[in-house]
């Protein structure tokens, strides 16, 4: 169980890496140029930046508290977090028509309770 979640927490930096630097670094033109992007037409250039950065940091809270043993509540406590971005990107995209992108964000938020729930009670790093 244990090496399955440090995977799904792995995925989940991976894809919250990928979004983050995209959102922060990439001009919100040629973003909102991009399939998925389109919802950055009516969002301030603050709000993507912002959202970039908590992605971000969401890649970090999901696996350095625990590669470093510092607060590795962090850990669940992040899943949990990305739980409700993955929330907000659900109700973006589904009013935008994308399913696709919706399906995809629901698979995220399923790995991120998984990654909740198996840190918080099933395998948490503490005894």
């Amino acid at each position: 169980m244990n090496l399955t979640l440090w995977i799904a927490s792995a995925l989940l930096a991976a894809v919250a890496l990928t979004g983050g630097i995209s959102k922060t670094f990439v001009p919100k033109p040629k973003l909102a140029a991009h399939e998925g992007g389109e919802w950055t037409r009516n969002a301030s250039v603050g709000f993507v930046k912002t959202l970039g950065v908590l992605e971000l940091l969401a890649a970090v809270g999901l696996i350095l508290p625990a590669v470093i043993d510092i607060a590795p509540v962090m850990v669940p406590v992040t899943a949990v977090c990305w739980v409700l971005l993955m929330t907000g990107a659900m109700i973006t995209h589904g009013r935008l028509g994308q399913n696709k992108l919706v399906m995809l964000n629901s698979v995220y938020l399923l790995l991120a309770v998984f990654v909740a729930c198996g840190r918080f009670a099933l395998e948490p790093f503490t005894g």
